[in-house]
């Protein structure tokens, strides 16, 4: 769990935090993907009776429901497995990632791009044992580095660089990994004397225009190992389907939207259309209304969308933003994290609209 996000720029010293401490409740999770899905499994297994799950499978063929006028219509769709197994359902959900099989085969209509970058991620022993509820992030001239909590002594680092940098990063033996890593939190290298009197001239006048906002620098903890076989690398893209719906058909998180680990808003964006689809069959199954009906459909493709899409351009626009270190560009953006640090409205706004 974390109760505070603090990010900086490699190329000055300009910084953001996002703190909750004066709150009761946390700002977010860190949970680890092997024990979400060792508790999804639980809970299925749980749910024998009602639940059916086909493991060891793979869907090879998909039939669409067609109107009643045509040949050959079908009011389901159809699901036929590798093992000659065919199934029906009045509603086929699409959870199958950013090349998803179910919104090829409806000819959805996407938007996507990649990045040229990779991320590295491994788990991450600390120094020391510490109060580790900080995730830390750096905007660096390749991409940025992020090191998120799981434990007193442990943390989860997602490094977005070039693939080739990403590869040799892998290839490293543990210790000069971790030099590595350490390295990218600490290292002043890309910083420069302009940026810095700027910078300094620039948030000396905000501290005397608003003398209690803004909040003290801390320092992220050192590294000192990494967990066993935990380092793999992944590329990055952005993508979004013109469509989420189709008749008893919707798409929900990557196989709808894709976006860079940057703001970790990427499992967030499904976990909130599976909250919002939930509740709208839910009602609809309460209302005895056909689940792969429309008309709630349009209702979760309206409201999903309509959150989606604006967190989905500004992270693009903050990835191009510090892919950069041109001088007038850092400049810019250096001010920009200043002035937001110092505005604890505006970063609760921002703390909110990630949250939903």
């Amino acid at each position: 769990m974390k109760r505070c996000f603090s990010v900086w720029d490699a190329c000055s010293d300009a910084l953001i935090t996002f703190d909750k401490e004066n709150l009761q409740e946390e700002m977010a999770y860190i949970v680890e993907n092997d024990i979400v899905v060792a508790s999804l499994t639980k809970q299925l297994d749980s749910m024998s009776d009602n639940v059916q799950v086909e493991y060891r499978s793979k869907v090879v063929k998909y039939r669409w429901p067609r109107p009643h006028h045509m040949a050959e219509s079908i009011p389901w769709v159809q699901v036929t497995l590798a093992n000659g197994k065919t199934l029906q359902t009045k509603l086929l959900i699409g959870a199958d990632g950013p090349n998803s099989m179910v919104r090829r085969e409806l000819g959805i209509p996407t938007v996507k791009w990649n990045y040229d970058q990779s991320a590295v991620v491994a788990v991450l022993h600390l120094s020391e044992p510490t109060e580790n509820n900080v995730a830390w992030q750096r905007f660096l001239p390749t991409g940025p580095i992020a090191m998120l909590p799981l434990s007193d002594t442990e943390s989860s680092l997602v490094w977005s660089t070039s693939h080739q940098h990403a590869e040799e990063l892998l290839e490293l033996d543990e210790e000069s990994f971790v030099d590595a890593i350490n390295s990218a939190f600490w290292n002043n290298e890309n910083q420069s004397e302009l940026i810095e009197t700027a910078g300094s001239l620039f948030r000396g006048t905000l501290s005397t225009m608003m003398p209690s906002a803004g909040s003290p620098r801390q320092l992220p903890p050192s590294v000192a190992g990494i967990g066993p076989k935990t380092r793999v690398m992944f590329p990055l893209g952005m993508g979004h389907a013109s469509e989420y719906i189709r008749h008893r058909v919707a798409l929900i998180g990557d196989a709808a939207h894709r976006v860079h680990p940057l703001a970790g808003q990427g499992a967030n964006l499904g976990f909130g259309d599976v909250a919002c689809l939930t509740q709208l069959l839910s009602q609809a199954a309460f209302n005895g209304k056909d689940l792969g009906a429309m008309q709630h459909l349009l209702e979760y493709e309206t409201e999903r969308q309509r959150h989606n899409l604006p967190m989905m351009v500004a992270i693009d626009l903050m990835k191009r933003l510090y892919s950069t270190n041109s001088v007038p560009v850092v400049l810019l953006r250096t001010l920009g994290l200043q002035a937001t640090n110092m505005l604890p409205a505006l970063k609760e706004q921002i703390i909110a609209f990630a949250s939903k």
